[in-house]
């Protein structure tokens, strides 16, 4: 007898003087179909996979599991560097088709409990120490085919990401540059959305990174992972970013083309700046607005200047789209904002008498006699004028916070009825 065979008798254990390993070989004729009638009963990831490949790849490697368990009791030695290869590539092959990762290794599991089950079922009292062996054997056999499975895996899905995450970069490069995207989407696996929604995004810290003490590092990629999670939770599509610490430049897939944006949409997405901040733990100031996809070159220069002015001008945190910075906007730089401070008159076009009740009583310091003895009218006229300008246009001219918004509107309006030269 070589010293190998008398190795591999001296370990093996036994139940009622038979080896385990002997009744397990035995019983694996049986026991493959049985594994697999519970994987695909209890794991809805293998009862999904096509007929074929579970008759095929699957049960094959199934016999290969209770085969190398059967070893194990046989030699008391775990799986080598080649078993644990080939698990190892099995596995990339479930995570290459999708089949969650708790599946895969929850398979194993099913067939080494169903394996432990058929052998120990003849244990008797005098048979604990072979049993407690078995048991021994069974967890050392896990431990190394959960860590196989768990490489295999993680290596696939880390270069699938890669690939993946190189391609939406392309995508988002491409939209950023403007022209036709449809060839970068296509390489994503990305359909273009009617619209974009495009944020631009000013982080504030969070408060782990002013604590002293703190890794103010760490604490920054905590909140940018915070809200990269929270913007892919709410996003009905694959959200595109570039964002850092401080903040950034995101798309949101929208099924509203962006002439139909309006107060839902606009509700909507505030709903959304504040989940992103709560999320973070920090402040956001959001600038946005909604583009075609062959658009999103000129809507991320234009989110980039409104949450600039809207920064610079002491705004606080939350949504700000251009209507929100009309006044700051224009007068910072020629814009297409002149066309929307002229459009916040529109109510008056027909109106001449009150549009000259506006400003007059603008000119005049707000001075309602002042104004009123200007235009030739009574000081009630004058008043009656406002309230209704008031009514239409939603601004007051007595308000402090509507008169730079009226001056600055006058001024738009006048420049276009008399055909100025476009700005925007």
């Amino acid at each position: 007898m070589t010293a190998s065979k008398a190795t591999e008798r001296d370990f093996a254990p036994q139940l009622d003087g038979i080896p385990v390993h002997e009744r397990l070989r035995t019983a694996a004729p049986a026991l493959a179909p049985a594994v697999m009638a519970r994987l695909v009963e209890q794991l809805p990831a293998y009862g999904a996979l096509p007929s074929e490949q579970l008759r095929g790849e699957i049960t094959r490697a199934v016999d290969r599991g209770i085969r190398a368990f059967t070893a194990v009791l046989r030699t008391g030695e775990l799986p080598g560097a080649d078993e644990l290869a080939r698990i190892s590539e099995s596995s990339a092959r479930r995570a290459d088709e999708g089949v969650p990762l708790e599946a895969v290794v929850g398979a194993y599991h099913f067939g080494a409990q169903e394996c432990a089950a058929r052998v120990l079922c003849a244990a008797g009292p005098d048979d604990l120490p072979d049993v407690l062996l078995v048991q021994q054997q069974l967890l050392g056999y896990l431990r190394l085919v959960s860590c196989a499975v768990a490489a295999g895996y993680v290596q696939e899905r880390q270069a699938a990401l890669g690939d993946e995450q190189v391609a939406r970069q392309a995508l988002l490069s491409r939209l950023l540059e403007g022209g036709d995207p449809r060839t970068a989407a296509d390489r994503a696996g990305l359909p273009l959305p009617p619209c974009y929604l495009v944020l631009g995004i000013t982080m504030g810290p969070h408060p782990d990174e002013l604590s002293p003490g703190v890794n103010h590092a760490v604490a920054a990629r905590r909140k940018l992972r915070r809200l990269r999670n929270e913007l892919q939770r709410q996003s009905a599509g694959v959200p595109l970013s570039v964002l850092s610490g401080n903040g950034g430049l995101v798309l949101i897939p929208s099924p509203t083309p962006p002439a139909d944006f309006g107060g839902t949409d606009r509700d909507r997405l505030s709903r959304l700046v504040d989940h992103l901040a709560r999320a973070c733990g920090a402040e956001l100031l959001v600038a946005a607005a909604a583009a075609a996809p062959d658009e999103v070159a000129a809507a991320a220069r234009l989110v980039g200047e409104v949450r600039e002015v809207a920064r610079a001008s002491g705004r606080g945190p939350g949504l700000y789209l251009l209507d929100d910075v009309l006044l700051e906007y224009q007068l910072s730089r020629p814009s297409p904002a002149r066309a929307g401070l002229a459009a916040l008159l529109t109510p008056l076009a027909h109106r001449p008498e009150l549009l000259d009740t506006l400003r007059t009583f603008l000119a005049c310091g707000l001075d309602r006699r002042r104004a009123a003895a200007r235009l030739q009218v009574h000081p009630n006229t004058v008043d009656y004028r406002l309230r209704r300008a008031t009514e239409l246009t939603g601004l007051d001219a007595a308000r402090g916070a509507d008169q730079l918004t009226l001056r600055a509107a006058l001024a738009a309006h006048d420049t276009t009825r008399h055909g100025g030269p476009d700005l925007g």
